[in-house]
């Protein structure tokens, strides 16, 4: 479970605890909480370090430049866990919806899941122009883009560690628009997207600049429906590596992934498979923070 931070100084101990314990109490697999600095200029990265050596199965990596989606980029791709997921600092989702969305992706089920403030059961608590701007912008994916995914912003996804090895090396964004790159280049690629509905209440006190990132996704729209289109990204190679085939009676049950052509071995995915029930726990490579044997084992 990786928490993206950039000057969170203030939000960053409460809800690292709170997501702490309440994976010890109420999560039935090992896990590890990465908190991934990426470029903070207050104390936040002290304050991680901290927290590291606090918590038994908390771990640390920094990065020198900002950015959302390089923070989950490096720390996924450098990770040994089966299953990789992240949430957002101020846990804006209720915790209760994490098993829900990772189970799919443990059993094999589902490739990438995400939580959804737009499907139908989720419970939002938010201000009008997030919600209006919030609406405009999956309608506006799905008129151009053709996704069928209700919710690309929620900070709240998962995904199967051998699908990410092979997605990962193709998504350009290093910002926000990550999660829509991902979960549209899954789509195309003909994985399967879970959604699960969330309760949401929104954080009034959250600096996220809407306009600038309203902007941004827009970019990101034509640039990935330009790349798809011309073939930049090999949708139809990846489709044939990663992709469910066509149903047929007495389908195969699904099997680990072979690695793609053009991974570098260090995007490879681990060797083991995706449906074991007890995953190993992310541990970046960068800022590794040392942890007693069985660190992150629910009670």
């Amino acid at each position: 479970m990786v928490v993206p931070v950039y000057n969170e100084q203030r939000d960053l101990g409460p809800s690292v605890r709170r997501l702490h314990a309440f994976l010890l109490e109420r999560f039935p697999y090992p896990f590890r909480i990465t908190i991934a600095d990426n470029a903070s200029t207050d104390g936040t990265l002290a304050l991680a370090r901290a927290l590291a050596a606090e918590l038994p199965g908390v771990a640390v990596t920094h990065l020198e430049l900002k950015g959302r989606g390089r923070a989950l980029h490096a720390v996924w791709s450098a990770s040994d866990a089966d299953v990789l997921a992240y949430t957002d600092v101020d846990l804006s989702t209720d915790l209760g919806a994490l098993l829900p969305l990772v189970a799919p992706l443990i059993s094999g089920h589902s490739d990438v899941a995400v939580g959804s403030r737009l499907s139908r059961g989720s419970r939002v608590v938010r201000g009008p122009k997030r919600e209006i701007i919030s609406r405009c912008y999956n309608l506006l994916l799905r008129r151009t883009l053709r996704v069928r995914f209700r919710d690309a912003q929620c900070g709240f996804k998962a995904i199967r560690a051998d699908v990410a090895a092979h997605l990962l090396p193709h998504v350009a964004d290093t910002g926000w628009f990550f999660d829509t790159e991902l979960l549209v280049l899954a789509e195309r690629c003909g994985l399967r997207v879970h959604e699960v509905p969330v309760d949401w209440v929104d954080d009034p006190d959250s600096s996220v600049d809407i306009v600038a990132t309203a902007l941004a996704d827009l970019r990101g729209i034509v640039r990935v429906r330009r790349a798809i289109a011309s073939g930049t990204v090999p949708v139809a190679h990846l489709r044939s590596w990663v992709g469910r085939g066509p149903l047929s009676r007495g389908s195969a049950p699904l099997a680990p992934l072979s690695p793609y052509p053009d991974v570098t071995p260090e995007h490879r995915p681990s060797q083991h498979s995706q449906h074991s029930q007890h995953s190993r726990a992310t541990l970046p490579s960068a800022d590794r923070a040392t942890a007693p044997t069985g660190a992150g084992t629910p009670r």
